[in-house]
């Protein structure tokens, strides 16, 4: 494992963190154990929110009298003041810790967002304050707007930006990038799997590699998932032509509307399943339809109780056309199903 500072904070990092979103689905013990296995091959940096259910206090749980050795940053996506201090407070009795290394406000991707957080008593002021006392060392923001986030970023108001990046959703390489690191502003890089629709790890990682400023927080479950990552970085890193020819295909296969599964849109108040649904185009084409019929049945169905009441279209942070898609999706599952019977 390779280590170096993030930005401006003056905090000494691994090259590749762990997001920690998919320790939610882990029992305890389970979670403890992969937290603890990536911490022993070398990884310091964890990124939670206060969001992810019980991923906090599962982290606090792991590393409970070692404090010292790691770097956590999590979140708030509260916009008021209030609301804000609230997150704080429980993230900090969670994690078992006196402090935060590195707060973020979570997904400022919209103008009235930011409106609200730097208004007199918003997340901004009271987070500012919080940093003062002690309770915070850094200030980041995250966002799933290019626009929002060059602006962000140009206030000098943070110490990070964390942003999607792969080599689908690649349009942070330029502006973005180049941006934060004349600024001095650690980029975290979320969504190194494109919510999970690259399913190749080596090629994801292949790209990722190429901008070792960026830190990629992939999502770990197991320990073995954790050494299945940290493998590639035993190796130069080397980008070939069938590499390319690869991404490609899958840039192809995706399109530029896809859903990251960042379940946001959820839950839905008429029951339907969104974000598994919003993905059958990409299991249909993967398996035989008779495979992805049955596979994808019960959310499949779900899609009958959309009502188009357009509270999903609400939640999108990429501002997709939920209920349009979903139509496209079922109609294209009932043509399978006819077709298998």
């Amino acid at each position: 494992m390779q280590y170096r500072t993030l930005g401006k904070t003056g905090l000494t990092i691994s090259e590749v963190g762990f997001g920690c979103i998919p320790i939610i689905r882990l029992e305890t013990s389970q979670a403890v154990k992969t937290l603890r296995h990536a911490y022993d091959r070398g990884i310091t940096f964890y990124d939670t929110a206060n969001a992810y259910r019980d991923s906090e206090d599962k982290i606090g749980r792991a590393f409970s009298g070692m404090r010292d050795k790691i770097v956590i940053a999590t979140k708030t996506g509260r916009r008021d003041g209030a609301g804000a201090l609230e997150h704080l407070e429980n993230s900090l009795r969670m994690l078992q810790t006196e402090y935060i290394d590195l707060y973020q406000l979570h997904q400022v991707s919209r103008e009235q967002d930011w409106e609200v957080a730097t208004a007199a008593g918003g997340a901004l002021e009271v987070v500012t304050k919080a940093q003062e006392q002690g309770k915070i060392r850094h200030i980041g923001v995250t966002s799933h707007s290019l626009s929002m986030a060059l602006r962000l970023v140009k206030t000098g108001l943070f110490s990070t930006v964390q942003f999607p990046f792969n080599f689908i959703e690649d349009a942070a390489k330029d502006d973005l990038r180049e941006l934060a690191i004349k600024m001095s502003i650690g980029f975290i890089v979320m969504k190194p799997f494109a919510g999970g629709m690259i399913d190749n790890a080596t090629i994801a990682f292949k790209f990722l590699r190429q901008f070792p400023e960026m830190l990629p927080i992939p999502g770990f479950d197991s320990p073995e998932a954790v050494d299945e990552i940290l493998a590639f970085y035993n190796e130069v890193n080397t980008v070939t032509d069938d590499d390319l020819v690869l991404m490609d295909k899958y840039r192809d296969e995706l399109g530029k509307q896809f859903c990251r599964r960042c379940e946001y849109c959820q839950p839905c108040p008429h029951g339907v399943s969104i974000t598994p649904a919003m993905g059958y185009q990409v299991i249909a084409r993967r398996m035989s339809p008779a495979v992805a019929v049955d596979f994808a049945r019960p959310a499949m169905e779900s899609v009958e109780q959309c009502v188009e009441c357009g509270e999903c279209l609400s939640r999108c942070p990429y501002d997709l056309p939920i209920p349009e898609m979903l139509k496209k999706h079922y109609s294209m599952y009932k043509n399978h199903l006819a077709s298998t019977k």
